[in-house]
């Protein structure tokens, strides 16, 4: 990592190594600087479940002056997967014909009945891969078998993915196919902001979607709904300095877009990774679990790459689901509630056997209360 100047609002002490974004000492005088500037109460969304994980590991919030209030945003992408994406993906891995091959969070998602781990114990021939190369690879070595890929994150994780399927069509190769479960952050935001219960006044944006895509997609959400969103990365004093870049805006009055995370994320993003998901995928409406449908918020495969969808390969793209009343990760993923405000939080929803994705998922709000609070309600 190259030297990074640096100092609480001015950038000027040396920084290059990972232990020096959590000096406690470079911690401190954020943290006195966000107490000086603080005169009102302030809501404030992390959009990141890695960001939510970091503030509760390190015990930011309970650092912050009493009136800065964090909630926790839907950028956990394990927790947004809708639940009928969990049911098509549990009902092509449950086939003899199929090798079905996912990231290891997604195998204990709750689906409608059953889980894909459940499926995986049942003898389905479920494998974790930790890329989707590794899923090309499996197709290759296996020419009498389907071989399926879960395609699920934000804009972080598209473009490998992309090239995976841009790959598999190089090669020729018929027997692999992808679910496809991508979302995008600013239409989620729009819709947080957008909502007459909405009480979010800033936000704090995730540092590598921005890495990708660049931030010039937030500056109309910032003047259209006057509200400060700082691209942020993810170190305690990435998120001190998010904060109190956020908080100085939102005392001044002002709105603006800023970029806390500059040694990544550039206005325009990763121009080549952008071109890749422009071939591959194509804007589409996307439901979200425990939101509902959002417009033009995610990606499916274009019209070029159509035979890579195992949807369509499989007959599953009519599945539909109902979200489990009893779970609350809706409101939490749209900062209107808490983890600890749910009455199954930590008794009838713990992380061996959860209700929601929220508690499942390594970014997962909820997971992270258990893990680093275990608050109880």
């Amino acid at each position: 990592m190259g030297a990074i100047s640096r100092k609480c609002g001015e950038r000027w002490t040396y920084m290059k190594y990972l232990n020096e974004f959590r000096n406690p000492e470079i911690a401190k005088r954020y943290l006195d600087k966000i107490h000086e500037i603080t005169t009102q109460k302030w809501n404030i969304m992390e959009i990141c479940g890695g960001q939510t994980h970091s503030i509760m590991k390190y015990g930011i919030q309970d650092l912050l002056p009493d009136k800065i209030n964090l909630v926790h945003g839907p950028g956990c992408p394990v927790c947004v997967t809708p639940l009928e994406q969990i049911d098509k993906a549990i009902a092509i891995a449950s086939r003899d014909d199929v090798i079905f091959t996912s990231f290891g969070d997604m195998l204990r998602v709750p689906g409608s009945e059953k889980d894909l781990l459940t499926v995986k114990s049942e003898g389905g021939n479920i494998q974790i891969v930790y890329s989707p190369l590794g899923a090309i690879k499996i197709a290759q070595e296996n020419p009498d078998k389907e071989v399926v890929f879960f395609a699920v994150g934000f804009e972080t994780t598209a473009p490998a993915n992309a090239m995976a399927i841009h790959q598999a069509k190089a090669l020729g190769l018929t027997n692999f196919s992808v679910i496809v479960s991508h979302v995008l952050v600013p239409p989620a935001i729009e819709v947080i902001l957008s909502s007459e219960v909405n009480l979010v006044q800033a936000f704090l944006a995730a540092g590598h979607v921005c890495t990708v895509m660049g931030y010039e997609d937030y500056i109309p959400l910032s003047e259209k709904y006057k509200a400060p969103i700082v691209a942020t990365g993810f170190e305690p004093i990435d998120i001190l300095e998010g904060l109190y870049l956020t908080i100085k805006q939102l005392e001044e009055g002002r709105y603006e877009v800023e970029n806390q995370y500059a040694r990544s994320v550039t206005v325009t993003g990763n121009l080549p990774a952008q071109k890749i998901l422009s071939e591959v995928f194509q804007i589409i409406p996307r439901k979200w679990r425990g939101i509902g449908e959002i417009p033009q918020s995610g990606f499916g495969l274009s019209e070029a790459y159509k035979n890579y969808n195992a949807e369509l390969k499989f007959g599953v793209s009519d599945y539909t689901a109902d979200e489990p009343t009893e779970c609350i990760a809706g409101l939490i993923l749209q900062g209107l509630k808490k983890p600890n405000e749910c009455p199954a939080f930590g008794t009838r929803c713990k992380p061996e056997h959860p209700l929601g994705a929220t508690m499942v998922s390594t970014e997962g709000a909820c997971s992270a209360y258990f893990r680093y609070k275990n608050i109880k309600s």
